[in-house]
């Protein structure tokens, strides 16, 4: 929510565009208009007069014919704006735009569109996965795209039928009235040549065939049987692959390298210094395939120079972190956060605590790969991309290609929470540049550069390591009188291109979030931004990664102080303000039989609620430590994310966030550092949740036909604080750090 808020600010708007016949459209959307990072900033202010000379229909981001194509046979193809990488929007999209269109859903395809303007984010005007903001943002977007593509196909029938529209509908595919019927197939043609509506009647919801109910992905057959192509499947005619080395430091260079060996390796062609992320330098080894390559690697003989930069050391930075905490940082500037703390003092009960959050990585299951076709006059480039607009605009900037020249092939991606976002357009730079060094070599191929786990995990970039300090002084009722709050961690968009729109005051907005809200307590916050070398970035709903766990666990050890029921309590403090959290509460309260069935021996309950990206989740866990170890017996889920478009995605979300989150609260799901080297390099040192481990997780969905709202990330924040409550409960000691303490 807060990275989204910031982010609009910097938004821009496509160019505008006359009235297209479909041939004039289809030339100028793949060769023409360009998206974010290709133009200078432009204020709000501009873009909003921009956008109002635009007629209703005739955006780019509204025209149906670079979203929606129809084959003779009545195959429709729904091209996604974003990427997916798991969250199921190609398919909540589609289903969206079908419904409008009254589409046959068994006729119905999915794809990805590109970097071009048509497939920006059409309210904050740029390219992004990420947010939770697909679906929430798009719904009237893809709604309106399925109407016009309706009315243009009534439109064409009734010209050739010479009859009236108001006598034609639209169903299941087929066009039909007064004695005649044609399949979509046949009339798209003729419809993308008719004028494009600025207005469409949409559906009352109530009349809905596709939207709110339970449906399976588009891709779930490819994805299961093991057909469904990736960014790391891509292969190209004359394809070689490469593997970067990377310094063992962040911002390292090679003094000197030794290739000998490497170019015996059979298959090698080329190994070839390149430059690297925040000013580093390796060499990259070129062959006809990734095993080749990482032996070659392996074969290479480097000299390391680690001289000029900073060795982040885990020890030393959590005593620097944990010694601000102490003291007063800069305030954080929303209101909100600038209570009265004058009673504190005089408190009659304080609770003082230190919470410690490590460094993560994302670790998604498909490690990074970028493949480049570079040539002398064009870039094709094919991977997995959150922010394809950003990342052309770097592409051009580095090969010095006119912006239209460069392409990407926007692919399905095997998991990203963040990784594939990130504002340095780092992995992708980096295999630009090794294309560029093969070429300068006289190689010149199309090369596709691939990561291991081991070097996404030791060259990559990391949640922020976080401390939390807070002074609570409350009385026997549980009102809270004050509470001192400070927050150490790294800011994510100091330094890049959002600095300008997500810091202000010198705090980053993302370190905050999820604080205080939904309980009305004074509440003063400040925050420390240490400078430190380490590479930082969002990850899985963000700063909502802490703060949830913090405001979750504090609010229900008030709640036990004061022998308060954990829920009753949170309800008290909501009040009449909060209706969404506590529907979203009471539903996972009422599912879960909490307070009403007795749980087996050793076992007990654990509540946690929050909001992100504006959908509220609210946990209650079964749990018992059994030899030292925390055993999850049940989760229940309430959510509340307005109208729900796919119960069968939204479920699915919220367990594989609510298994993510379970994976930090483990022991080892941490990444350290010593003498600046990452000590972690695949999932036997970073462990996820295994299938044994995982528990069964029911989901209840809050009824509602409000606009919808985000749901791939509000899952994992408050799953983690609710186990936590669970382990309190278990053995009299409060968790204070991710992952759990419980010697």
């Amino acid at each position: 929510m807060i990275i989204e808020k910031f982010l609009r600010r910097a938004a821009l708007d496509v160019t505008p565009v006359a009235p297209l016949s479909r041939r004039s459209f289809v030339a100028m959307s793949v060769g023409g208009v360009v998206g974010l990072a290709l133009l200078p900033w432009v204020s709000p202010e501009v873009r909003a007069q921009q956008a109002a000379s635009v007629p209703p229909g005739q955006k780019p981001t509204e025209q149906p014919a670079a979203f929606v194509s129809i084959a003779k046979d009545g195959t429709t193809t729904v091209l996604c704006n974003r990427m997916d990488m798991g969250q199921g929007i190609e398919t909540a999209l589609a289903m969206i735009c079908a419904e409008e269109l009254n589409a046959d859903w068994s006729k119905v395809k999915t794809g990805f569109g590109n970097q071009r303007g048509n497939y920006v984010d059409p309210f904050m005007g740029m390219h992004l996965t990420g947010g939770s903001n697909s679906v929430k943002n798009s719904y009237t977007q893809y709604r309106e795209l399925g109407g016009r593509t309706r009315a243009m196909l009534l439109a064409a029938a009734a010209q050739q039928w010479g009859v009236s529209v108001a006598s034609l509908k639209a169903e299941n595919g087929v066009v039909s009235g007064g004695g005649k019927s044609a399949g979509f197939g046949e009339l798209f043609d003729a419809a993308m040549l008719q004028p494009i509506p600025e207005k469409v009647t949409l559906k009352d919801p109530k009349d809905f065939q596709l939207i709110g109910k339970p449906t399976g992905l588009k891709v779930a057959r490819a994805k299961s049987t093991g057909q469904q192509t990736y960014g790391v499947d891509i292969k190209l005619p004359g394809m070689l692959v490469a593997v970067i080395a990377h310094p063992p430091t962040f911002g390292a260079k090679f003094k000197s390298f030794d290739a000998t060996a490497a170019e015996k390796v059979k298959g090698v062609h080329a190994v070839l210094p390149v430059d690297l992320d925040r000013g580093a330098k390796g060499i990259a080894v070129v062959a006809d395939g990734y095993w080749p390559a990482k032996m070659g690697r392996d074969a290479l003989k480097v000299e390391w120079d680690t001289s000029g930069v900073d060795k982040p050391d885990t020890a030393a930075l959590l005593a620097q972190f944990k010694e601000l905490a102490k003291s007063g940082g800069s305030p954080a500037p929303d209101a909100q956060f600038q209570g009265d703390i004058s009673k504190l003092a005089g408190a009659p009960h304080k609770l003082n605590a230190e919470f410690v959050f490590p460094y993560l990585n994302h670790a998604q299951m498909e490690p990074l790969a970028c493949t480049v076709d570079l040539k002398a006059d064009s870039c094709e480039l094919y991977y997995a991309s959150q922010m394809p607009g950003i990342d052309a605009g770097a592409v051009a900037s580095v090969t010095g290609l006119a912006a239209d020249k460069v392409n990407i092939n926007v692919q399905m991606g095997g998991g990203g929470f963040g990784r594939r976002a990130v504002p340095t357009v780092e992995y992708v730079v980096e295999s630009v540049n090794v294309a560029k060094a093969l070429a300068a070599a006289g190689k010149r191929a199309p090369v596709k550069v691939m990561w291991s786990r081991e070097d996404d995990m030791r060259a990559g970039y990391y949640r922020p390591m976080t401390v939390h300090r807070a002074e609570i002084g409350f009385d026997a009722q549980g009102n809270v009188l004050g509470w001192d709050h400070r927050i150490v961690s790294q800011s994510i968009a100091a330094g890049t291109a959002f600095e300008g729109f997500m810091l202000k005051n010198g705090v980053d907005a993302t370190s905050t979030e999820g604080m205080r809200d939904p309980y009305n307590v004074p509440m003063r916050l400040s925050v420390h931004h240490p400078q430190v070398n380490v590479p930082v970035l969002w990850w899985r709903s963000v700063g909502s990664t802490h703060t949830a766990f913090v405001m979750e666990t504090l609010v229900d050890e008030i709640a036990q102080a004061t022998k308060q029921d954990p829920v009753a309590y949170r309800l008290k403090l909501m009040g009449d303000k909060h209706p969404r959290h506590v529907a979203a509460l009471q539903l996972a309260v009422d599912k879960s039989g909490y307070g009403k069935r007795k749980l087996p021996a050793g076992a007990h309950w654990g509540v946690a609620v929050h909001e992100s990206f504006e959908s509220v989740v609210a946990y209650v866990v079964e749990a018992s430590v059994k030899s030292g170890k925390v055993v999850v017996h049940g989760i229940t889920a309430g959510v509340h994310c307005n109208l729900c478009v796919n119960p069968r995605t939204v479920e699915t979300q919220v367990q594989g966030a609510a298994i993510m989150a379970l994976g930090t609260t483990m022991p080892g799901h941490a990444i350290t550092f010593k003498d600046g080297v990452v000590e972690q390099g695949n999932y036997h040192q970073f462990a996820p949740v295994r299938m044994s481990e995982a528990p069964k997780i029911a989901v209840h969905i809050v009824p509602s036909n409000e606009p919808p709202k985000g749901m791939g990330e509000p899952g994992l924040p408050p799953l983690a604080p609710a186990l936590a409550n669970a382990v309190r409960r278990a053995t009299g000691k409060p968790q204070r750090e991710l992952p759990f303490q419980l010697a």
